[in-house]
């Protein structure tokens, strides 16, 4: 599963932005096309995603581009401009359903194809932002085999919803933990909502926490001071590391080489569920772990 603790998202039009984004340490740096930019901006932005695109990556960071949504008719224009080299992904906003995750699917195929580039080779992250979205996202998850990530996107959904948004988040649970549950079911990543206080780094953290027990491994990231905390919430706890390593250690010895599928620990019983979620958290670990040394300094 990819690493995706922390999406910072740029405007595409700052090109003193971009230039800087590779020493930010992100796991991943989305060019934004969207919301983001004036539309008088829009042909200036995409001219320097094209620009820079290929340089985003340089320090380890996977290079994504955030189109506009279907409904704009500018994705096409963007996705022409964009689709090539260097790109690793695109981020769809406003995602409403099946169809609009095929259409981009066909789209980016056709692009490929026509520009001699491997075909699937771009991935796919879908925004869930309406409640029309958050109802459809099941069936959205399932349109494309380059999916990689569900991303909520809490500023529009609340004003969908004509809902106030706050920090706490109270609001935005159901949609939450929706896309948690249909990220895990389909093997992708749950990817948090923006945090626009990123001033308050306690409330960040303690929202980057409630997501996570809802299964998000990572969220959009709007200012560079939120990705250490994004990557210590979205990491496992050294501690749980180190409980995995020791129960795992423990079943297999003590109880799989035995012939027993649970065994006494300390007071407690590791059973067979207990090892696999010790496996899980050593396996997250192996791949933040692999994300960090692929990691190169300018």
């Amino acid at each position: 599963m990819a690493v995706r603790r922390s999406d910072l998202y740029l405007p595409a039009n700052n090109e003193h932005m971009i230039l800087k984004s590779p020493t930010l340490g992100a796991d991943v740096i989305t060019l934004d096309l969207e919301d983001s930019v004036p539309p008088a901006e829009k042909a200036a932005a995409r001219e320097l995603v094209k620009k820079h695109i290929g340089n985003i990556g340089a320090t380890g960071s996977e290079a994504w581009v955030r189109v506009n949504a279907w409904d704009t008719d500018l994705t096409l224009a963007d996705l022409d401009a964009v689709v090539m080299e260097g790109v690793d992904g695109i981020t769809l906003p406003k995602c409403s359903g099946l169809a609009d995750v095929r259409r981009l699917d066909d789209e980016i195929t056709r692009l490929e194809k026509e520009r001699g580039l491997p075909v699937g080779g771009i991935k796919i992250a879908i925004l869930i932002e309406t409640a029309l979205g958050v109802m459809e996202v099941e069936k959205a998850a399932g349109g494309s085999s380059r999916l990689v990530a569900i991303i909520f996107g809490a500023v529009d959904y609340t004003r969908d919803m004509k809902v106030t948004r706050t920090d706490a988040a109270d609001e935005q649970f159901y949609a939450r933990a929706k896309i948690g549950v249909t990220a895990r079911a389909y093997g992708l990543v749950a990817e948090d909502a923006p945090f626009p206080n990123y001033a308050d780094s306690e409330a960040f953290e303690a929202n980057c926490r409630s997501g996570a027990q809802l299964g998000f491994e990572g969220r959009q990231i709007i200012n560079p001071r939120q990705i250490p905390i994004a990557h210590k919430v979205y990491s496992p706890a050294p501690e749980r590391v180190e409980w995995a390593k020791t129960i795992t250690r423990v079943f297999e010895e003590e109880g799989l080489a035995k012939g027993s599928a649970s065994v006494g620990y300390e007071g407690s019983m590791i059973d067979i569920p207990v090892y696999r979620d010790g496996l899980n958290i050593l396996a997250r670990q192996k791949e933040i772990e692999e994300k960090e040394a692929s990691r190169k300094i300018l």
